[in-house]
């Protein structure tokens, strides 16, 4: 009788250290390779604020499109093929696996929540039919369940305490793959070819407003090389000295979108730089380095996967309690690149276009829509990085958002990054702003990071007038810091009286209070421009 397998595609888009399709193909008759389309990530909606679906952003969903249709390729290279289907994946699985009398199911370990839930549900009626199931851990260096266990049943909270824990990883699976059993008879099912993203609804949308980096496996393995091939960049590599404003050339390797769909195997990656390190003179060490990088991935995992409604402040035991604002005029200004201060609005654009931006200018306009400026939710902002991002990855992208407003894991409020001197340290021409928002071409460098400052004169010829071409600032810099400052202050103080568990009533005093200083300021300004207009 024909021993057959499904192994079911999710991230883990690649051939390369893939312990599920290995162990898929072993002792198999027959493979089916199976991605499903799921509606809850991929349905249409109108509604959003960019093209897209209810969850990602066009450039995310052509990246994954992309990835398919490159692994599509390898499979067929193999003797093998990519079978597409549309659907609720639960559905769809219990269909097939009965239909092609599957004794096998494979699938790469996610620790999502929205993945655990159903995936339980899966292995809970596999078990039941006789199916085996093997679900390994490849997605990251380590298993967070693991960490957590070492760590007396809780997630380290600080990235040093998780490296001593952590330990090396074991070393990835073969890189290669010399052939794949054949897909068995599909009986009547009509496969999907990988669909385009007109076919799937989303409009005819031309190539040219899509992400510069293209995604799928054969993309990541080519810039891999290409990073590794200098070995002492690789060496040298420290992040916080990489320029955000590096845009044509970007200061980082931008292979966090292909770990984020598993195009790339995060243990590869990981022993290709240690590789280069043993033979380095010398190489910088995490949490800086390139492999840090990696391992603050591992972290931010693992700390996901042990706290429970990690991704909201509500009901997050890591999360301290904040009165954050809830001013939609000011989170869409920031969101649609209107804030009035050029360093952030060419961020937001280059967000909106490419789909990805740099660490430290993700730090910039965070820091400015919470902490800094807005004093807006981190949620808000958490939930367009979620959209906007080829990269964003649940774990990384809530733990960056926590870190960032100072919500949880660094708690230094008081250092906040100028949404104007911060980024002319590293581009002092202002050719980022320049290129992003080219309404500001042709203003003069001295005033390109701070344009309301320029005399009307010089606003005329570089044809751009503060208030009609490009915005005013919607906040003053100098007074919201001072303010959210004093905000944050309070809130701290609150969450230590009330031990890290401020009650939802003494939240909205607090928010009271912040919203009436914030009217008595607002009266403030208009009459000090007033007084000066007079």
């Amino acid at each position: 009788m024909a021993s057959n397998s499904l192994l079911w595609f999710r991230k883990g888009l690649r051939i390369h250290d893939n312990p599920a399709l290995e162990h898929a193909r072993k002792d198999s008759d027959h493979l089916y390779p199976v991605f499903i389309i799921d509606p809850h990530f991929m349905e249409p909606d109108s509604t959003a604020f960019s093209p897209g679906s209810t969850r990602a952003g066009l450039n995310r969903i052509q990246f994954l499109l992309e990835s398919l249709v490159d692994l599509d390729s390898s499979l067929q290279k193999l003797g093998s093929r990519l079978l597409v289907f549309k659907g609720d994946p639960f559905e769809v699985l219990i269909r097939l696996l009965k239909e092609w009398d599957v004794k096998k199911l494979c699938f790469e370990y996610d620790t999502e929540p929205y993945y655990q839930a159903r995936d339980n549900q899966l292995k809970d009626y596999a078990s039941a039919a006789g199916i085996e199931v093997f679900s390994p851990v490849s997605h990251t260096l380590f298993n967070p369940a693991d960490i957590i266990q070492k760590n007396g049943g809780k997630p380290p909270l600080s990235y040093q305490s998780f490296l001593k824990l952590a330990g090396k990883p074991s070393p990835p699976l073969a890189t290669t793959v010399s052939s794949l059993p054949p897909v068995g008879n599909t009986r009547d099912y009509e496969m999907l070819r990988v669909p385009t993203i007109k076919e799937l609804g989303y409009g005819d949308i031309s190539q040219e407003e899509f992400s510069p980096y293209r995604g799928g496996e054969s993309e990541a393995l080519k810039r891999l090389k290409e990073s590794l091939n200098d070995g002492q960049w690789v060496a040298n590599f420290e992040k916080p000295k990489t320029d955000p404003s590096a845009f044509l050339k970007p200061a980082t390797t931008v292979l966090s979108p292909y770990l984020k769909f598993g195009c790339l195997s995060s243990r590869y990656f990981y022993q290709c730089l240690d590789d280069v390190y043993k033979n380095a003179k010398k190489h910088t060490s995490p949490p800086v380095s390139l492999m840090g990088q990696l391992l603050w991935r591992e972290f931010f995992y693992t700390v996901a996967f042990g706290t429970p409604n990690f991704d909201r402040m509500k009901g997050n035991r890591i999360c301290k309690q904040i009165p954050w604002n809830d001013d939609d005029e000011l989170l869409v200004a920031w969101r649609e690149a209107r804030t009035g201060y050029p360093w952030i609005d060419a961020i937001m654009v280059q967000l909106r276009k490419w789909g990805w931006i740099h660490h430290l200018a993700r730090h910039s306009v965070a820091c400015f829509l919470t902490r800094g400026d807005l004093f807006i939710h981190w949620e808000r902002g958490r939930d367009v990085f979620e959209r906007l991002l080829i990269d964003s990855d649940w774990a990384i992208n809530n733990g960056n958002w926590l870190w960032l407003s100072c919500s949880s894991f660094f708690y230094q409020y008081n250092r906040v990054y100028s949404p104007v001197s911060f980024g002319k340290k590293y581009d002092p021409k202002g050719n980022y702003i320049r290129h992003f928002l080219p309404v500001l071409r042709d203003m003069p460098t001295e005033y390109i990071y701070a344009p309301w400052t320029a005399p009307l004169s010089v606003q005329t010829k570089a044809n751009c007038i503060i208030g009609r071409d490009y915005p005013k600032p919607v906040v003053d810099h100098e007074f919201a810091i001072k303010e959210c400052k004093k905000k944050m202050g309070e809130a701290y103080t609150l969450n230590r009286q009330m031990n890290s568990s401020a009650s939802e009533e003494s939240l909205k005093r607090s928010k009271k209070k912040s919203e009436e200083d914030q009217n008595q300021a607002s009266k403030f300004r208009s009459q000090k421009q007033k007084l000066i207009t007079d």
